[in-house]
């Protein structure tokens, strides 16, 4: 744990604050964001939903890719989100979930002290003078933890797709002011193994209510040409 990040309590943050913001600076370099399967309905309609691979631990993610080379994300500006959608690990931020360092079955929530966000003398705060937390925190904490129930749901959904072998690797291209633009190393769903799907293999997908989302991450791989076309206007 970095100095930066400090674990949520009355004695560390009795006087802290969270300023309200439309600026997303935190998030102004993350070509991909992770993304749980609730939200691919929603952000299927304006930006591509990709698998990475974990190089280390073989497993796989869903992300939003937000940007068409390392470090960028297009929908950032000072002004405001480019997008009617907010990735909900964006908007979680500067607050985080993480396992306990004396017990990993144990969950805590950390603050990022040095966000932009955190104030000492603007915003709301995160307990009152007797130490209860506000009722600002406690929907923070909801949040957090409904996220976190889903990222199970999603963790699962993605493994679903692994073990019956949709997931395939490609390169992703596309031509900008007569530029040709590589996005390599990501994965989608092989329409072809899709279609080829064991009637059990695609029985098991709708009844987990995966196909919904499966069709999302399909569609949206038309918003490559958004990020084109944000990426121009730039």
């Amino acid at each position: 744990m970095t100095s930066a990040i400090r674990t949520l309590s009355f004695d560390n943050h009795k006087q802290t604050k969270i300023k309200h913001s439309n600026d997303y600076q935190h998030a102004k370099d993350q070509q991909v964001v992770p993304l749980i399967v609730h939200e691919f309905a929603r952000a299927s309609a304006e930006m591509p939903i990709v698998f990475v691979k974990n190089a280390e631990t073989g497993e796989f993610q869903a992300v939003a890719l937000l940007g068409l080379s390392q470090n960028e994300n297009l929908f950032y500006s000072k002004d405001k989100w480019l997008s009617s959608h907010l990735p909900a690990l964006i908007s979680h931020h500067p607050f985080a979930l993480i396992p306990s360092q004396n017990d990993e079955n144990q969950l805590q929530m950390v603050l990022k002290e040095d966000s932009h966000l955190v104030s000492k003398t603007e915003g709301d705060a995160l307990f009152d003078d007797d130490g209860n937390e506000t009722e600002y925190l406690e929907k923070r904490k909801n949040s957090l933890g409904r996220y976190f129930e889903n990222s199970h749901v999603t963790s699962a959904f993605v493994k679903q797709l692994n073990d019956i072998s949709l997931l395939s690797q490609q390169n992703l291209s596309l031509e900008l002011n007569g530029e040709k633009i590589a996005i390599n190393g990501v994965y989608l769903v092989d329409e072809k193994v899709l279609n080829a799907l064991s009637d059990e293999d695609f029985l098991e997908l709708r009844k987990k209510g995966y196909l919904a989302p499966i069709y999302n991450h399909l569609n949206s791989l038309h918003q490559l040409s958004r990020l084109a076309k944000l990426k121009s206007e730039k």
